[in-house]
């Protein structure tokens, strides 16, 4: 069933307010989450590890930059494909798959580390290996949460789900840095490798019913009726434009701890309260059965501010804490434009709505990574912060006056 391109559906009915973690009560989702939760943890440990080995190797923060687009690109590349599997193949058998080849890339990496074979380019053809991979992954995986709970919890289900990114953005980067001081990134990479038997088996245990195969829609018909949905193309546009920085906020970070020579334990420290508070943001945001695209442009303001006053903080606690309010902000949006996103398209076009939605926030990541990195090795990190907030602010005012044209609408 496609999106009528003559209608305009400004809104999608609100469910009724339920606990805000009833969708624990599913064994499937429970399964899911722990799963992911696992294995986000060890892909975060190997994400500080291999920023941290770029910058090493390299002595530059636009290597990590271009280490960071390498990873993102592929979305671009192949996010669409990655939607039409979401929609044609069990889903599933699908994440089996990814899982095992994403642990290969892992192994490949902590192999090459552990001889001393490394350099700064393997690291990166590693990184878009992993990101040919997350290409087919991610709006499977999306597409596959869905599944698993009942319509009126899919905005938890979409919260708690990334939830678990963040709480391993937390766990991560703290274990990263231990093992990297410790015994060297080449066993965060093995370390990442391991964690993923635990999504592996989880997904053996769901008792879920197998995806029948249909007939799809081609791509150019569903992007078609996305750019006249509102409802849709607006969460998009702010998720997209805040993905140039926020997906590359460790690259800033890492240019930070160097600058105040914090070592690999002072960069795990910086990501770590980021991260903390996308835990907090994720937790607030579980128990919203609705977002409003207003409310989604308000939140985006409210990062925008935060990224500026991240750029004017002198003192590091103070920083520190900055950025607790840049992570709840930051998971507060993503949540809300992802739900919008999700719950507009409907069951049938789910996949590919978003193989599109994450081909837009991952392009804004990969083409980000060497512009801030550019800017923290040239101008400061403080100036990438800067532009963070600055230049994302500029696209919300045009997004608002295109609302207020349009008449609003909320999901």
């Amino acid at each position: 069933m496609a999106i009528a391109a003559g209608s305009h559906p400004q809104t999608v009915p609100p469910t009724p307010r339920r606990s805000r973690f009833s969708v624990l009560r599913s064994r499937n989702f429970r399964l899911f989450l722990l799963g992911q939760s696992v294995a986000t943890t060890g892909l975060w440990v190997q994400r500080i590890a291999q920023d941290w080995l770029v910058l090493s190797l390299s002595g530059s923060a636009a290597a990590v930059g271009v280490t960071t687009a390498m990873q993102w690109a592929p979305t671009v590349a192949f996010g669409l494909a990655g939607g039409w599997v979401a929609d044609r193949f069990p889903k599933r058998r699908v994440l089996q798959v990814t899982q095992v080849a994403a642990a290969g890339f892992a192994v490949l990496l902590a192999t090459l580390t552990l001889t001393h074979q490394v350099t700064a380019w393997h690291v990166q053809l590693v990184a878009a290996g992993l990101g040919t991979v997350a290409a087919i992954d991610w709006p499977v995986r999306l597409a596959f949460v869905t599944e698993l709970v009942d319509q009126d919890d899919v905005h938890s289900a979409v919260s708690l789900n990334s939830s678990t990114f963040q709480l391993g953005g937390f766990v991560g980067p703290a274990l990263s840095g231990v093992l990297i001081t410790a015994v060297g990134p080449g066993w965060a990479f093995a370390a990442n490798a391991v964690s993923y038997l635990a999504p592996l088996i989880a997904l053996a245990r769901i008792d879920a019913a197998p995806s029948q195969r249909r007939a799809v829609e081609p791509v150019r018909g569903v992007l078609r009726d996305l750019a006249v949905r509102p409802v849709v193309w607006l969460p998009m546009a702010v998720a997209g434009v805040f993905s140039l920085f926020a997906l590359n906020l460790p690259v800033t970070l890492a240019a930070h701890a160097r600058i105040i020579h914090s070592g690999p334990g002072g960069y795990a420290m910086l990501t770590s309260a980021a991260a903390i508070g996308s835990v907090i943001g994720a937790l607030l945001a579980a128990g919203r059965t609705r977002t409003t695209l207003r409310g989604l442009i308000r939140i985006g303001f409210a990062l925008s501010g935060a990224y500026a006053v991240a750029a004017a903080v002198p003192v590091q606690w103070g920083f520190l804490a900055v950025l607790v309010a840049i992570g709840i902000a930051t998971q507060q949006m993503y949540t809300a434009a992802n739900a919008t996103v999700q719950l507009a398209a409907g069951p049938v076009l789910r996949g590919r709505v978003m193989g599109a939605y994450l081909l837009v926030v991952m392009g804004g990541g990969a083409a980000g990574g060497p512009l801030l990195g550019a800017l923290d090795e040239h101008l400061g990190p403080r100036i990438g912060l800067l532009a963070a907030g600055v230049v994302p602010a500029v696209v919300l005012v045009v997004l608002a006056f295109a609302l207020r044209r349009s008449g609003g609408g909320s999901i």
